[in-house]
């Protein structure tokens, strides 16, 4: 019965009519089953893919996924993504003679610093989104339009090709990047395109991590297996609304776990 709900989507309704007893009855069922995450088996070594996916304001689950076997190594449930959370997952994985080969991550602020002693690759999906939150997917300058359609073929290019394609960038805008305005009632001055700026910068300040993965076997250039699955996880809970957290929780970890 919980197979049928957590894996092939049956709802309360459709397995009350299926075993013939109340959705009450389900639902009591459902609930004494104790489903508790845990890495049966941890790889010898690996790329660790790292991420956070949000359930709703203050409620958030931290997932740790081996890159070749697929494997959930970690979770936790946490309010805010915070790197205190992702030390400590890295130090169980470490603790269970699991050896980090590599770490892929998103740019979330001061997470590749902090495993600077590690060869850490930055998602190169991850920076793409950056700079389409920057300079949104239809930018209005010419200089805004050049940035955006080179960040989008970091996934096609060489590391060499790509960065000597943003040198180029860099030197043709470099005037226009730093143009300045003055505020007339107080006199001060700041940069006049502050978006296309925090895009470049973006770009410049995670561009020694967006090609890492050519050095390290194995280790892919985005977390996009990890992102495909909360997406898988999403779509399993749709058909589930209104669960309670600690049902949602068990759902979660079964889910992961499988």
């Amino acid at each position: 019965m919980w197979q049928e709900y957590s894996s092939k989507k049956q709802t309360y309704r459709e397995l009350a009519e299926r075993y013939s007893v109340s959705e009450s009855t389900i639902k009591r069922r459902l609930r004494a089953i104790k489903e508790d995450f845990e890495c049966a088996e941890f790889p010898s070594a690996g790329i660790v893919l790292m991420d956070t996916t949000y359930f709703g304001k203050n409620w958030r689950v931290v997932v740790m996924k081996d890159a070749l076997s697929r494997k959930k190594l970690w979770r936790k449930y946490v309010h805010n993504e915070r790197l205190i959370d992702y030390q400590e997952g890295i130090d169980f994985i470490q603790s269970n003679n699991y050896q980090v080969r590599g770490i892929v991550c998103d740019g979330f602020k001061g997470l590749i610093k902090q495993f600077s002693g590690f060869k850490v690759q930055m998602c190169q999906r991850h920076q793409i989104a950056a700079v389409r939150r920057y300079l949104t997917r239809f930018p209005k300058l010419p200089a805004g339009k050049e940035l955006y359609f080179l960040t989008k073929t970091i996934t096609k290019l060489s590391g060499k090709e790509f960065v000597m394609q943003f040198v180029e960038w860099q030197k043709k805008w470099s005037g226009f990047l730093n143009e300045r305005t003055k505020n007339e009632l107080t006199g001060k001055t700041h940069f006049k395109h502050k978006k296309l700026r925090s895009a470049w910068l973006s770009i410049k300040r995670n561009l020694p991590y967006l090609f890492v993965f050519k050095t390290v076997e194995g280790m892919p250039n985005t977390n996009n297996s990890l992102e495909g699955t909360f997406t898988a996880l999403k779509n399993r809970l749709r058909n589930h609304n209104g669960m309670s957290k600690e049902n949602r929780k068990r759902f979660i970890d079964g889910f992961l776990k499988a």
